[in-house]
């Protein structure tokens, strides 16, 4: 199952790349994907409040975004990509 031409996927950024994937690929698949992230989304909330670094983690947030715009937009490709290869795999 080819989901995406070869073309298109090198010319579009991963977030692209992402959106496109999540519209045509297996929905059943695409929500067990998205419910991996929220999971572990909320349980790295559930430590930051825990721990009471709500305003740090918010605070470092920021900072990461501005001082190391870069590196934060590797990690934001990074987690586009791994999503999409996840989903693409279960898909063939």
């Amino acid at each position: 199952m080819n989901l995406f031409d070869d073309d298109d996927f090198m010319s579009t950024t991963p977030q692209e790349n992402f959106i496109s994937i999540i519209k045509s690929a297996n929905q059943n698949i695409v929500a067990n994907e998205l419910e991996k992230m929220f999971a572990r989304l909320a349980f790295a909330e559930k430590l930051i409040e825990e721990h009471g670094l709500d305003e740090k983690y918010e605070r470092e947030l920021k900072q990461f975004q501005f001082s190391d715009p870069k590196e934060y937009e590797d990690r934001l490709n990074s987690l586009y990509l791994e999503t999409v290869g996840n989903i693409v795999t279960q898909c063939e």
